[in-house]
């Protein structure tokens, strides 16, 4: 017996030792760097990340739509199911280190030979006294089993942990979500009430054009025009009133669209197009770029994944070690269901212990451990892809923020021109002064810059929701 003992001793440190030198690669840790400050920003922690987007935006009717879209959204839906499979699977990784126990219970029937073993022996060997072996024989038992795996090398700790990242990026990624979704409906709100002003500029330019019309057909009357400069009039307010049609296109495709983020059948849209060029454009304060490893959901998801890759590994190298296993069971068995309950002769148990190393397919153990490293290392690229990205996005937001502020200025200088010059050339016209065609062209300036002026608007405004996402925020 004690010979035994030291034989199966020798066997399992024989093992422990062979797969002791279990490949190991090098992985090179992720690089965190960031710069201290943006280009041409002070150094400032603080941060409009940080703000709720109830805070940020301040159009009741945009925060209504939002509030909508957080409830309705289905892709946000999807999102959170797939939150709520991986929330399930950190259970039953949990689980799986952890002993099985399960209650069994069971009949049978059994014929056997007389002229066997087993026939032979039950022929002859009476249960009790005046009671031979039934025939056929039968067995009842009830019973709990247990079965175990020894975690000796964490290999399904780390694999629960592992989970755990997987889940905890599964939120980050809901996270990011939420910003986009909230993004993406500002920007279309923004879109939207554009159109609307640019609605009313055409609908301005074509009151002007059409008393121009007027104006040119009386002249033609009197001799002072030719049918020419009638023509070209009649020329520029259908396209004008094309271009109407294209835009209330527009309006109908972006209300569409509003519609399906915030999960609803078509409807008009409520909204506040008055006033659209006042709309003050606060500024943003980027805080620190280091800010954003914290801030950015996309950011933390990467880092989460990176470090379930860390943990995927170790349990991947942990296959090259034996698995020791126990099972046990206790119980009662009988051939008769009346004898189930005289113990100790129905009482029934078992212990069993199992050591299993991997010989044969070590190669296939190989491969799985060189793909999980691979993939950690894949996953210390995109982690450092997504902080190189992040930074990019919020100092090219800050630096159009900036020139669009400049932009706007002078457009606004430009269209106060025009306009001017639209009361200027009218009066000259009226008086025979000016030919058809200076008019046309003033109000034909007048109204693309009154349109530019628009879109940068939206353009700023677009500028500032996007530099709140880029910074992170949405989500809080």
């Amino acid at each position: 017996m004690i010979r035994n003992i030291k034989l199966y001793a020798f066997l399992i440190l024989a093992m422990v030792l062979v797969h002791s030198c279990a490949p190991t690669l090098e992985v090179r840790e992720e690089n965190r760097a960031m710069p201290d400050h943006y280009r041409n920003k002070l150094v400032d922690s603080l941060n409009t990340a940080n703000m709720k987007w109830q805070d940020f935006f301040a159009d009741e009717y945009l925060k209504h739509l939002i509030d909508t879209a957080l409830v309705n959204n289905q892709e946000l839906n999807i999102m959170l199911q797939r939150v709520s499979v991986a929330q399930n699977e950190v259970q039953a990784r949990k689980g799986e280190y952890l002993p099985f126990v399960g209650v069994q219970a069971g009949a049978e029937v059994e014929k056997v030979g007389e002229f066997t073993r087993n026939g032979a022996v039950e022929t002859q060997l009476p249960i009790r006294e005046n009671e031979a072996f039934p025939d056929p024989l039968t067995d009842f038992n009830v019973g709990v089993q247990a079965s175990w795996e020894l975690d000796i090398w964490k290999k399904l700790r780390n694999s629960k942990k592992a989970a755990v990242m997987e889940y905890l990026a599964s939120v980050e990624g809901k996270n990011f979500m939420v910003t986009q979704l909230i993004a993406e409906l500002a920007d279309s709100y923004y879109e939207l009430i554009t159109l609307d002003n640019k609605l009313d500029i055409i609908e301005q330019n074509l009151a002007l054009q059409t008393d121009a019309l007027r104006i040119v057909k009386l002249q033609k009357e009197a001799a002072r025009a030719t049918q020419l400069g009638v023509r070209r009039f009649d020329a520029e307010v259908f396209k004008n009133q094309s271009e109407k049609y294209e835009i209330e296109q527009q309006i109908t495709e972006i209300e569409n669209k509003i519609n399906f983020l915030i999960g609803r059948k078509p409807s008009p849209i409520a909204r506040n197009s008055a006033n659209f060029l006042d709309i003050k454009v606060d500024t943003i304060n980027a805080g620190l770029p280091s800010q954003l490893l914290q801030n950015r959901p996309d950011i933390r998801q990467a880092e989460y994944e990176l470090m379930a890759a860390k943990l995927d590994v170790k349990v991947a190298r942990a296959n090259f070690f034996p698995s020791i296993g126990i099972k046990a069971g206790v119980g009662l068995q009988a051939f008769k269901p009346q004898y189930l309950t005289s113990t100790p002769e129905s009482l029934a148990y078992n212990l069993v212990g199992d050591l299993v190393s991997p010989l044969i397919n070590r190669n296939a153990i190989k491969a799985q451990y060189n793909t999980a490293n691979a993939q950690q290392l894949q996953a210390v690229f995109e982690y450092e892809k997504n902080i190189l990205n992040g930074y990019f996005e919020v100092a090219n937001e800050l630096s159009r923020i900036d020139n669009l502020k400049k932009s706007y200025d002078l457009k606004e200088q430009q269209v106060a021109a025009l306009t001017e010059s639209i009361d200027i050339i009218n009066k000259l016209f009226t008086s025979a002064r000016a030919d058809y065609m200076e008019v046309l062209l003033t109000q034909r300036d007048a109204l693309e810059s009154k349109m530019e002026l628009v879109e940068t608007k939206k353009d700023q405004l677009l500028a500032r929701v996007d530099l709140y996402q880029a910074l992170g925020g949405g989500w809080k």
